[in-house]
Order: C-alpha cells, then sequence, then structure tokens
C-alpha cells in the first residue's frame, strides 16, 4: 500500500481490500522506511547465539516494480519496470534506506535472497488493464496492484503470484522475468542469489532449469501445495526439507510461523512451540514471517508492537536453547546440500 490516502481513495472507490487473505497487508504493509530498518536492526542484534553472532533474517527480495508512467503512456500494451531502489526514492523516509540495506548485508544480520523481479504476476495485470478491468485501472492510477480474486473475481489470475499461469504460454516470459530479475538481485546486491521462495506459492517445476542457470541452489515449497499445469489444472506436490528436486535444487521448507500484526493468538508462544517441535524431530527451525510486521509507515503502532515481540521471541529462544545458532536460509541451504 503506497499511503494511507492511496488506502482512503481506494475504498472510496468501492474496493473492496479488507475483506480477503490481503486484508492485513492492504493495511499495513508499505515500503520500509530508514527508521523501520534501524528498529530491526537494534532487535535482531540485541541477541548472540553460542558462536556469538546476532539473529539474522534472510529477507527475500523482489527488486523491481512496474514502472506505472511508461506503462501508462505505451497505452497497457507493453510491460516496464524500475529497479526497487528507484522506486525507494519517490517516497518520504525511504529515500536513504538502501543505504541500511547494504549495512545489513555488511553486517550479516538482514542478508536478502530473490523473491522474483516483482511481486506480480504481469501478464495476468496487463490482460486486466488491456480489457479495462474497472477496479484494476483505478488501482494503477494510485499506484497499486494488490487486489484479489477474492474481491474482484473478474481480474482473473492473482496479481501477487508472480508465477502462475493459466495458458502454459506464459512460461517463457516468466523464464524471462527469472533471468532479468537474478542479474538485476547481482547488480544492486553485489553477489548472485543462491535461494528462491516463490511469490505467493504457485511455481512450475518448468521453471527449475532457468533457476540452476541462473545461479539458484535452493527452493522454499511448502509441505504439500497444488503446482499450476495450466488451463486451471494442476499437479499435488510433497515436500520435505532437504529434498532434492529434478533439477538438483535442495528444499527449504518452513516450519515456525510469526505474524504479530496478526490478531487472535499469542505469537510468541506459538513459534516457541513449533521452533520445540522442529528441534525435537531433529530439523532446522525455520521461521516464516512478513515485512508486514515490522514497517510503520502506514501504522507505527504496527511496527512497534511487531518490534517488541520479536524482541521477546528471540531472547525467550535464546534463553531456551542457550546452544542455538543463528544462520541465513542459503547457509542452511549449503549445509543440508553438502553434508
Amino acid at each position: 500500500m503506497p499511503d494511507t490516502e492511496t488506502f482512503t481513495a481506494l475504498q472510496r472507490a468501492g474496493i473492496d481490500i479488507m475483506s480477503d487473505d490481503g486484508a492485513i497487508f492492504n493495511a499495513y504493509d508499505t515500503l520500509a522506511d530508514s527508521d523501520d530498518l534501524s528498529g530491526l536492526f537494534e532487535v535482531l542484534s540485541s541477541v548472540r547465539d553460542q558462536n556469538g553472532l546476532c539473529a539474522v533474517m534472510t529477507p527475500v527480495s523482489v527488486v523491481a516494480n512496474p514502472d506505472f508512467d511508461s506503462i501508462r503512456k505505451n497505452g497497457f500494451k507493453t510491460y516496464f519496470f524500475e529497479p526497487f531502489t528507484e522506486t525507494l526514492k519517490k517516497f518520504k523516509g525511504c529515500e536513504d534506506s538502501f543505504k541500511l540495506w547494504q549495512e545489513g548485508i555488511r553486517r550479516r544480520i538482514f542478508v536478502p535472497q530473490f523473491h522474483g523481479r516483482e511481486h506480480l504476476n504481469v501478464k495476468a495485470w496487463l490482460r486486466a488493464l488491456d480489457n479495462g478491468n474497472k477496479n484494476a485501472k483505478i488501482a494503477f492510477n494510485h499506484g497499486f496492484w494488490g487486489m484479489s480474486t477474492q474481491s474482484d473475481p473478474d481480474i482473473g489470475l492473482e496479481f501477487q503470484a508472480a508465477f502462475d499461469y493459466i495458458n502454459p504460454v506464459d512460461l517463457d516470459y516468466h523464464k524471462e522475468v527469472i533471468t532479468t530479475g537474478l542479474d538485476l538481485f547481482s547488480e544492486l546486491f553485489g553477489y548472485r542469489a543462491s535461494y528462491f521462495v516463490p511469490p505467493n506459492g504457485p511455481f512450475s517445476s518448468n521453471l527449475e532449469t532457468a533457476l540452476v542457470d541462473n545461479g539458484i541452489k535452493y527452493i522454499s515449497m511448502p509441505r504439500i501445495y497444488n503446482e499450476p499445469v495450466g488451463f486451471g489444472r494442476s499437479t499435488k506436490m510433497f515436500n520435505w526439507m532437504g529434498k532434492t528436486t529434478r533439477q538438483g535444487l535442495k528444499v527449504i521448507t518452513r516450519n515456525c510461523f510469526f505474524e504479530p500484526a496478526t490478531s487472535g493468538k499469542d505469537w510468541v508462544d506459538s513459534c516457541l512451540s513449533e521452533i520445540s517441535k522442529s528441534f525435537r524431530f531433529y530439523n532446522p527451525a525455520v521461521l516464516s514471517t512478513h515485512r508486514v510486521n515490522y514497517v510503520g509507515r502506514l501504522s507505527v503502532v504496527n511496527r512497534e508492537r511487531g518490534l517488541n515481540q520479536l524482541s521477546k521471541l528471540l531472547v525467550r529462544i535464546t534463553q531456551r536453547w542457550p546452544e542455538v545458532e543463528f544462520i541465513t536460509s542459503d547457509e542452511l541451504g549449503s549445509m543440508m546440500k553438502h553434508d
């Protein structure tokens, strides 16, 4: 969500952005500014593991956003994107935040890996815009695309699911997205990504070759999920920690969840319970959490709550398991690959 003014304008236009699975993101999620990142880094560096290392987050990152002006000028026929570092410069408080990304990498507390070029299904979005979908056009005019088929079934596919598809012909474009996205990742961060998490889940195994050819070694997949095979059909797939795919990718499954921006449960106790279960079965604890929990440009209260809860979680982890080791997701993948 770009800002609170956009949120209000979309609601006034009659777009339902608060009754589906994306409601919490539409309400709180936005670009992380310098205050957000500074607060997060303070919490991560406040604890140490048995090796004296700080807690570390592996932010899976998209590296580009739509260039709305260029897309509009070309009548919604051609897609253009801009590096996310250019997007940051357009929002107050974010102008210098990329310097903090770089600081996080240097300090090994915030080490990005790959989530895709955009968190956007470009083909589905352009089709909706070109076909004159009213809600998609209104949202576009506000620099927003985070709509769901739950609120507007006519958009076809979920805009956020970057690699979902109906016609397999789109797979060629998805391969291009992977290649250009990973090249841009390297350009921005100064190293090649080795770990990939598909946005919103849907991902075809036919795209694995493009990942491997561009340096990806590890992939995050749910334990059970439906792989799209085209024209509305899917195949049920089963995964486990350390599974090797047909193309040689090591699978990392998330097994602990921490989303304090969502009300209704004690996220600290819940996550500790899941960590305990993971360790009991001799598995690494892979914590899943989202940016929405730690950003405050739309709600400072949201950021304060998320950082406070994260701090409590990390303290209790180090107290309960003093032998704990904090590692990045790619470090975990490397350990599995060589063991």
